[in-house]
């Protein structure tokens, strides 16, 4: 199948596609006359690395764990032996980040609860805690994240 059609397929956009082949991801048939041709296999590749990139995880480190990964029904399941340990490393990074940044928000929070009412207009500690949600990063260029 051609781009278009993986486009409306896998519902990644035509960006990203190419993006997953430079980091390795993807190696999609290429015809003499350079239009990428893909199959199947590259359907559900590009399935695994959706799934792998909501967990958190890198495209460098996605290029390592890809091919250790089969699908089962609606989960990935690891077949590789070392997998398991890489992604629990994996996933101690990402508890450790989240641990920073609670104590960053909790820095915040003590710094803003020392200010003045009448500077803090609408700030209550709900909206302290749960800011309004970032813009969508595919449309913040320049950000280097891809959604």
């Amino acid at each position: 199948m051609r781009m278009k059609e993986m486009v409306a397929r896998t519902g990644v956009h035509e960006r990203l596609l190419r993006y997953y082949e430079q980091q390795g991801l993807l190696a999609p048939e290429r015809l003499p006359s350079g239009y990428r041709v893909y199959s199947e296999t590259d359907v559900e590749a590009v399935r695994r690395i959706r799934c792998l990139l909501a967990a958190g995880l890198p495209t460098a480190t996605i290029a390592q764990v890809l091919p250790c990964v089969r699908t089962d029904d609606d989960r990935l399941v690891p077949t590789c032996p070392d997998l398991v340990a890489q992604l629990r490393r994996e996933r101690d990074r990402i508890s450790r980040a989240i641990d920073e940044l609670a104590t960053s928000r909790e820095m915040l929070d003590h710094v803003l609860s020392a200010a003045p009412s009448a500077t803090l207009p609408d700030s209550t500690p709900e909206r302290a805690q749960d800011p309004a949600p970032d813009p969508a990063p595919e449309s913040t260029p320049g950000t280097g994240r891809y959604a």
